[in-house]
């Protein structure tokens, strides 16, 4: 009775681990300004807000898939940042909820006047402007030394 059960209490723990999502594999984007800013204050990080065309602007897609869809920027950004997406998608199949449209309408109101595509927005814990950059070519490896230099430099 021993033996059965102490095999199905491992096959239980394996089975456990295999369906566990890897926390990179979490998305942990904000999707609201004044709710990401709340969220620096509280882990003393700064904010990196993406300002992004997903469906119309080409440097954006690659920044998305290049850099911030890789396990090592999650990995990278995991104890660093909040991060913040604010996408403006054209094609009328991708349209946001008004409530969103109307969130990231007002994030760019704040932080992204000239309508520049991608924007990538490094902001202070209080929301104040560290640095504006946008694509870089080098993947995710490249991209977090350079975020980690501009930081470095505020």
């Amino acid at each position: 009775m021993r033996f059965p059960f102490l095999l199905l209490l491992s096959l239980l723990a394996v089975l456990s681990t295999r369906a566990q999502v890897p926390a990179a594999a979490v998305s942990s984007w904000n999707n609201d300004l004044a709710a990401a800013l709340q969220q620096a204050k509280a882990l003393n990080r700064p904010v990196l807000a993406v300002f992004s065309g997903s469906d119309w602007c080409k440097p954006c897609i690659m920044l998305k898939e290049e850099v911030f869809d890789k396990p090592e920027f999650q990995r990278y950004a995991e104890d660093k940042l909040v991060l913040a997406r604010f996408d403006f998608p054209r094609s009328r199949k991708n349209k946001l909820p008004a409530a969103q449209t109307k969130a990231n309408e007002q994030a760019a109101a704040q932080l992204n006047k000239e309508g520049n595509f991608p924007l990538v927005v490094l902001l202070s814990p209080e929301g104040k402007v560290l640095a504006k950059t946008g694509y870089r070519a080098g993947g995710p490896a490249a991209y977090d030394t350079y975020l980690t230099e501009l930081l470095a430099k505020k």
